[in-house]
C-alpha cells in the first residue's frame, strides 16, 4: 500500500512541474509576463482619464405648426346612385343616351311605346269636354228654375270624374318616358330598342360623380371632436402622391357597438371625374392644428422602460435628458417637455455613448461626382 501511495505522489509532482514549466515558456517567448487586467486601456488618454469622443449624427429641435389628425380607411361612394328602371310595361322606341356620357337633370333616357295610352287619354279629354259643357249648360238651366239642384250636381260630379280620369291616364303616359332625376353620368345599359321590358326591370345605372362621398369609420376616443365642416384629405392608389380636399357634412349618432368606432360621412368634390365611386379612399381629418409645437426626428427618441429620452449635446458632450413625448408624424415625433427650440439631439450613434460622454458631430460629406 504504501508503495502505491509513492507511485501517485510521484505522478502528481512530475504533472505540477510540467504545467508550471509550459507557463514559464509562454511568459518566456511573449517577452515578460502578461498585462494586469486592472492597468490601463489602450489608446485612451494620459493614464486612461479621457475616452476618445465619439462620432454622431444629430439634428436641431425646430418650432412648427403641427397638424392633429387621425387617419382611417374608406370607400368612395357616388353622390346619388341609381338602377334605371321602367314603371310599366311595354315595349322600347328609342333610347335617348350613350353609354357613358354625361346627363343633365331632366333630359329624356328611354321612349315606351305609348300610343295606346295616348288614345285613352284622348278619349277621356273628350269626355271631359263634354261634361264641362253639360255642366255649363246645367247652370243656365238651374238658374231659370228648368232643373232641380239634384241635377246640377250631378252634372259637377260628372265634370269630376271625367278630369279625374284623364289625369289618371296621363300619369300613366308620362311613365312610358323615363327621364333623368338628377346629373350623372349614364352606365352600360342592358336592353335595346324594340326590347320588351317589364316593370322594374333593370335599363341601366345613373351615377352622380361630379361630387363623392367617402365613408369612414374612427375610433370612439374622438367622438366629442367631431363635427360637420371639419377638413378631410382623401388619397387613392390611382393617384399617388395626390391629395383630394373635402370636408365631413354628416356624423353617424351611435357608436358602432362590435367595432366602438363612430361613422363619418364627407364630400369630395370630383369636377373633372377622375375619382370613381368605389375606390379604397385613405382618409386624413384634421382635428386641429398646434402651433409653436417643438419636433425633432423620430430617430432621436431612446426608450427606457416607460419613459423615453434623447441626447442633447452642449458644449461637445452628450447629455441624457428625460422629455415628454406628443404627437407623430411620419418621421418625426413633438416634444413637450424636455427640449428647446435650437437644441442639438443625438438622431445616430446613441447605442456608442453614455451621458457626459465628448462626442464628436459628423459633418455631411460632399457627394462624389
Amino acid at each position: 500500500m504504501k508503495s502505491s501511495y509513492k507511485k501517485i505522489l510521484i505522478v502528481i509532482v512530475a504533472a505540477l512541474v510540467l504545467v508550471g514549466g509550459g507557463m514559464w515558456l509562454r511568459h518566456a517567448g511573449s517577452g515578460g509576463p502578461p498585462a494586469s487586467k486592472s492597468g490601463p486601456a489602450s489608446g485612451g488618454g494620459p493614464g486612461g482619464s479621457t475616452p476618445p469622443a465619439m462620432t454622431v449624427r444629430v439634428a436641431e429641435a425646430k418650432s412648427a405648426a403641427l397638424r392633429e389628425d387621425v387617419t382611417a380607411i374608406g370607400t368612395l361612394l357616388a353622390n346619388e346612385s341609381i338602377t334605371i328602371r321602367s314603371e310599366v310595361d311595354g315595349r322600347i322606341t328609342q333610347i335617348h343616351f350613350r353609354e357613358g356620357e354625361s346627363v343633365a337633370r331632366g333630359s329624356k333616357l328611354v321612349s315606351l311605346n305609348s300610343a295606346e295610352i295616348e288614345a285613352q287619354l284622348k278619349a277621356a279629354l273628350a269626355e271631359t269636354t263634354l261634361s264641362r259643357t253639360r255642366l255649363t249648360r246645367a247652370e243656365e238651366l238651374h238658374g231659370k228654375n228648368f232643373i232641380s239642384g239634384q241635377a246640377l250636381d250631378e252634372a259637377r260630379e260628372h265634370l269630376n270624374q271625367s278630369l279625374a280620369r284623364a289625369a289618371e291616364i296621363q300619369a300613366r303616359l308620362d311613365k312610358t318616358l323615363l327621364r333623368a332625376p338628377f346629373e350623372g353620368v349614364v352606365g352600360v345599359r342592358q336592353v335595346s330598342v324594340g326590347a320588351y321590358v317589364n316593370k322594374g326591370q333593370d335599363i341601366a345605372r345613373l351615377e352622380g360623380i361630379g361630387t363623392l362621398k367617402v365613408d369612414f369609420r374612427v375610433p370612439e376616443l374622438f367622438a366629442g371632436r367631431l363635427k360637420p365642416g371639419q377638413a378631410v384629405k382623401v388619397s387613392v392608389d390611382a393617384f399617388p402622391g395626390e391629395q383630394f380636399d373635402g370636408e365631413i357634412f354628416a356624423i353617424e349618432p351611435s357608436v358602432d357597438e362590435q367595432t366602438r368606432t363612430v361613422l363619418l360621412r364627407a364630400r369630395v368634390p370630383n369636377p373633372k371625374a377622375r375619382l370613381k365611386p368605389g375606390m379604397f379612399a385613405r382618409v386624413a381629418l384634421l382635428l386641429g392644428v398646434r402651433e409653436n409645437a417643438i419636433i425633432v426626428p423620430e430617430q432621436a427618441i431612446v426608450p427606457r422602460g416607460q419613459d423615453f429620452f434623447v441626447f442633447k449635446v452642449l458644449d461637445g458632450k452628450a447629455l441624457f435628458a428625460k422629455v415628454e413625448l406628443g404627437l407623430r408624424r411620419p418621421g418625426e415625433v413633438q416634444i413637450l417637455k424636455g427640449v428647446a427650440p435650437g437644441d442639438v439631439v443625438v438622431t445616430d450613434g446613441q447605442l456608442r455613448i453614455r451621458d457626459g460622454a465628448p462626442v464628436k458631430i459628423q459633418t455631411a460629406t460632399p457627394p462624389r461626382s
